[in-house]
């Protein structure tokens, strides 16, 4: 049953074998697995330990147990799991793979490389370790070596849509957009339904300035996923680049209804609403930022706002953004 993704019914299934012999360890593991395909991630984890207290050196339980731990968010008890799973079987390549994923989640990075460069040395072939260290190089900020690591899991499986997003992402961060474009094109090609890829892609093609097209491939994200608030966000951005402001400022306004928390979104708003002359609604947006993320709203104002300032001379916008920069500590 569980091969063929019916979970409730193996489930049941478990559940029955247990009623005859409740100390069946692999009934209570597969009970677990099913109960986390089920996203019912607290009862798996009773149901791995179930599984632990009648047969504690079972590696599989612990694997699925950090499965289930790293999916309620308990990275660091994920990776004790994971650990103990090793200990029992070191050669676990599933293990070593998972743990760099939750040592990922913890910022962990160098550690998350070396994991899974150990699943790799058991498993060579193992494309989803490869991708996995792609990623985790890309956090690192060593993006040519995430964009090997990439191919390399590209080389096993060439439709492998979510390593094509993610070299996307790593030549982004190098700055080669053209290669980028590409590879977003190729991860849509095998999964035309991949909002993540269409709105990366837009980002591509807005640093290459063609802000048409980035305009395109926001709505086709956000035909897909209409409650993505960065879809939005980025298609106020191309909005913003083509000079149509007032579209702008809706398209925020629709990330901000989704995430009104999305601070970004709000300073990119005031952005809109100065070009539209709209100067206390842009102080307010400001202002909004600011409350939820002053570290950015500072940094922006630093890189930003005094040279807008200088190349604009309306007195009101000055006297409006001076108070604001009293605010923030910018100007005494």
């Amino acid at each position: 049953m569980f091969y063929l993704e019916r979970y409730e019914q193996a489930i049941y299934a478990c559940e029955k074998a247990l009623e005859i012999q409740p100390n069946y360890h692999y009934a209570w593991n597969n009970k677990g697995n099913a109960l986390r395909k089920l996203e019912r991630y607290e009862q798996a984890v009773a149901a791995y330990d179930q599984a632990l207290e009648i047969q504690p050196d079972y590696h599989s339980a612990w694997n699925g147990k950090g499965n289930a731990l790293r999916k309620l968010e308990r990275y660091e008890e994920a990776v004790v799991a994971y650990d103990k799973a090793l200990e029992i079987k070191p050669d676990y390549y599933y293990a070593w793979d998972n743990k760099g994923d939750a040592l990922r989640n913890l910022e962990r990075y160098e550690q998350a490389v070396a994991a899974y460069d150990k699943a790799l040395e058991i498993r060579p072939d193992y494309y989803y370790a490869w991708s996995g260290k792609g990623n985790a190089l890309g956090n690192l900020e060593r993006y040519e070596q995430a964009v090997a690591a990439y191919e390399k899991a590209l080389e096993i499986k060439p439709d492998y849509y979510y390593a094509w997003d993610n070299k996307g992402d790593a030549l982004g961060n190098l700055e080669r957009y053209e290669q980028a474009v590409a590879a977003y094109e190729k991860a849509l090609e095998i999964q035309p339904d991949y909002h993540c890829a269409w709105c990366r892609k837009g980002n591509a093609l807005r640093n290459l300035e063609r802000y048409e097209q980035a305009l395109a491939t926001y709505e086709k994200a956000l035909e897909i996923q209409p409650d993505s608030h960065c879809a939005w966000n980025n298609k106020g951005d191309a909005l913003r680049n083509l000079e149509r402001y007032e579209q702008a400022v809706a398209a925020y306004e629709k990330a901000l209804e989704i995430k009104p928390d999305y601070y970004q979104a709000w300073y990119l708003k005031a952005s809109a609403l100065m070009k539209l002359r709209r100067v206390k609604e842009g102080y307010a947006s400001i202002i909004k930022a600011y409350e939820i993320n002053p570290d950015f709203v500072e940094k922006m104002y630093s890189q930003n706002i005094k040279n807008i300032l200088t190349q604009i001379g309306w007195y009101k916008l000055k006297e409006i953004f001076t108070k604001v920069l009293r605010i923030i500590g910018l100007r005494s």
